[in-house]
């Protein structure tokens, strides 16, 4: 079974497009901790280099994350190793639904829970893994993430129709139809991708460090952050034709620029 394409990378084959930038606000949606670390957090340094501002928001505290260590206990120290890799890529603000990890329910629930954060933080991308069965190399994707996924997609553009959870406007939270794009990382066909390559991966590694307690009881399935990180983003890079990128799968909710009948 192959696991990258024949240009030796985790792209298309054919050269992508670079990731649009020209934004200022984005929300990252994720099952888990540690899920926007393996791979998206170095394209969030990039970012909050640029000046943007990146809000996190995790479905789970991850509290079935670890064989070893009890539930009650996983859950303070998954969230706490959440924010202090957050802290490593400059992400201040980093929420979580406390929806119940590993069972996470695809419906309403969640989807309004993504709605209110997105109305209250008024991102103009979001960020969230992929929601499909397999994900980049062929790999079967773990079911929350794809529920997660789905619903950050979904969310997004309820978020702007005032009849979907019109309740929420008695919390004071107008619809916001501002979100231009959802981006899907660790997708099995990506579309764009975001040169990484020097200082953002660097703080992409030492944020997938900080989840050393995590790391530690996957047992004989732990891996080092720095090597592996680094050669995901090399197998990347060619597909943007850099030394290093984070690949996206990009779904646009809206034309950029005139609808093509008008041009």
């Amino acid at each position: 079974m192959t696991t990258h394409d024949d240009a030796g990378g985790f792209g298309a084959g054919a050269p992508l497009a670079p990731l649009p930038e020209d934004w200022e606000r984005c929300l990252a949606v994720a099952a888990h901790p540690d899920d926007i670390e393996y791979g998206a957090a170095s394209a969030v340094a990039r970012w909050t280099a640029q000046g943007k501002r990146v809000t996190y928001l995790l479905v789970t505290r991850g509290e079935a994350g670890i064989d070893g260590l009890h539930p009650d206990e996983a859950g303070p120290l998954r969230e706490a190793e959440e924010r202090a890799g957050a802290r490593e890529v400059g992400v201040d603000t980093v929420e979580f639904l406390g929806h119940r990890d590993g069972a996470v329910e695809s419906g309403p629930a969640l989807r309004r829970d993504i709605v209110r954060a997105i109305r209250r933080h008024r991102p103009e991308v979001l960020v969230s893994g992929a929601f499909t069965v397999r994900m980049v190399g062929g790999v079967v994707n773990q079911a929350d993430h794809r529920v997660v996924g789905l619903a950050a997609l979904d969310a997004a553009r309820d978020a702007g129709n005032r009849w979907i959870f019109p309740e929420l406007a008695d919390e004071g939270l107008e619809p916001w139809g501002g979100v231009r794009f959802v981006c899907f990382g660790g997708a099995e066909r990506p579309t764009h991708g975001v040169d990484v390559t020097g200082e953002p991966l660097e703080r992409g590694i030492a944020s997938l460090a900080a989840h050393a307690e995590y790391t530690k009881g996957l047992g004989s399935q732990a891996f080092a952050p720095r090597p592996f990180l680094t050669w995901a983003a090399r197998q990347g890079g060619p597909a943007l034709g850099v030394e290093a990128a984070v690949l996206f799968d990009v779904f646009p909710l809206a034309f950029e620029g005139p609808p093509p009948w008008e041009g």
